[in-house]
């Protein structure tokens, strides 16, 4: 089964980056023999919608469950529209997630555990916001 884990290195003893969608690895490993692949985040610098491009990319990669730290509402939208399960609330190393994932330790959440645009830090992307609805 392909896992995806929101990752901060391109390991296996890499943490699990909080930032679902603005984190900056995703790593896709393969539950069966723990082979993995490792991918840069391009949705990290969006200036909005990170986490439903990231959503996409995982669903696009086949993975069946994704373990993350946070993860806001239209990700999990869409990750659900694509049948992945979503764990979230998790730290530690992405191989002790999978362990815990593997023993059955861990519960898909259909929830969104934060608000949308956590991410960004409160700068909310990084766009200009020209015009700023002003007159």
């Amino acid at each position: 089964m392909k896992i995806a884990v929101s990752a901060a290195g391109n390991s296996l003893n890499a943490q699990i980056d909080p930032r679902f969608g603005r984190c900056a690895f995703f790593l896709l490993v393969d539950t069966d023999n723990m082979t993995f692949e490792s991918f840069d985040n391009q949705s990290i610098a969006q200036g909005g919608g990170a986490g439903i491009q990231a959503a996409q990319f995982i669903a696009s990669k086949g993975a069946k469950a994704l373990i993350t730290g946070n993860c806001g509402p239209n990700a999990v939208k869409t990750l659900n529209a694509a049948g992945i399960d979503v764990i979230m609330g998790q730290d530690g190393t992405v191989s002790e997630a999978i362990d815990r994932y593997k023993k059955g330790e861990l519960k898909a959440s259909k929830e969104p555990n934060v608000s949308d645009h956590h991410g960004t830090q409160g700068k909310w992307g990084g766009g200009s916001r020209r015009g700023g609805g002003r007159a």
